[in-house]
């Protein structure tokens, strides 16, 4: 059966609904069904999973093993198919059903949501929109706004509740921009001048084995400084990082500038694989919490959460509860069961 008139569904729907005894005056009939969609026959037993998401249909002779079956679809209620309705009136019911109010789940990018500097996995974007149904969702990365984008898609402000780029100093909320800060006018020219000026005299005499382009990157609210250059290939960057690894030359570097501008009050925070931020002291990934006032339960889920890490500071912060993320899967591993499961 094919259902192109909505129509037919707001009918079906409110039938289905009179017959269960349920008030159908403030009814929300569903936008018009495209003509693509399916919907199995009236009679046929269908699994959904607690999305209202159609995940199989069965035939009537597999109807004796109906719990077997469903033994393998995690918490997945069997329905009879009555009424075309009534899969209607659940998917969208499971649609409206609000997050739970005061508790948001908060994600560092790379290493939480995909691997360093790659683009998250169909089934990782699959996930998150899956639990935005029942907590709110944020994201919050020490990249800028296009970087991000390019790993969990152009339209990532209209796909998460909150999205804070360069640690927050670029925020958007409900995909519109609330807030911005900016590093030069906090430092002023002179300041950055300096700053800028060392680090690439450090980056000239430093011995490496290959150098790119790009060892500065100038950000709204952050310098990001790379020793090899950004510019350098996936294989390049996975190289330096092993080499890094043994001759600490990012925490190194670190170490001299630390010294060299205690004066400029700045913070210095590895990530990634070739780089490492810098921002005046609070501008950490804490900053973003400045927008979270109307949570009071704020979950954190980042891989580098050890001192030094960019996400050790919103990880240690009495504002939230941390969690500590090995990879992609260990992520939606430990939503499942703080959210899912319950």
């Amino acid at each position: 059966m094919y259902v192109t008139d909505e129509l037919v569904v707001e009918a079906s729907l409110r039938k289905v609904l009179m017959l269960r005894g349920t008030c159908v005056s403030n009814l929300l009939v569903p936008q018009r069904v495209s003509s693509s969609v399916h919907f199995p026959r009236r009679s046929q037993p269908v699994l959904i999973n607690p999305f209202g998401d159609l995940l199989q249909t069965l035939s009537p002779s597999s109807t004796s093993s109906l719990p077997s079956q469903a033994s393998s679809h995690l918490s997945t209620p069997i329905l009879h198919l009555h009424q075309l309705g009534w899969l209607l009136w659940i998917r969208e019911r499971a649609i409206m059903a609000a997050p739970k109010p005061g508790v948001i789940a908060l994600f560092d990018v790379d290493g939480t949501l995909t691997a360093p500097r790659k683009v998250a996995t169909p089934e990782m974007l699959t996930f998150m929109q899956q639990l935005r149904k029942v907590v709110t969702v944020g994201v919050v990365g020490g990249s800028d706004l296009i970087k991000i984008s390019e790993q969990l898609g152009n339209t990532v402000t209209n796909d998460y509740d909150y999205v804070f780029s360069e640690n927050g100093l670029v925020a958007h909320k409900g995909g519109k921009l609330v807030g911005t800060q900016s590093l030069k006018s906090f430092l002023g020219d002179e300041k950055l001048k300096e700053f800028i000026n060392f680090t690439l005299h450090y980056i000239a005499d430093l011995d490496i084995p290959i150098k790119r382009g790009t060892f500065i990157e100038f950000r709204s609210g952050m310098l990001n400084v790379s020793p090899i250059g950004r510019n350098c290939s996936q294989e390049e960057r996975d190289e330096f990082e092993r080499y890094d690894k043994v001759q600490n030359i990012r925490p190194k570097m670190v170490s001299v500038l630390r010294e060299k501008f205690a004066h400029f009050n700045l913070t210095f925070s590895i990530g990634g694989q070739i780089s490492f931020d810098v921002f005046p002291q609070g501008w950490d990934k804490t900053y973003c919490l400045r927008y979270l006032d109307d949570f009071n339960e704020i979950h954190f889920f980042g891989d580098k959460t050890y001192k030094g890490g960019n996400d050790h500071e919103i990880y240690e912060s009495e504002r939230t509860i941390g969690h500590t993320v090995t990879s992609p899967d260990d992520t939606v591993k430990q939503c499942k069961s703080l959210f899912l499961e319950n």
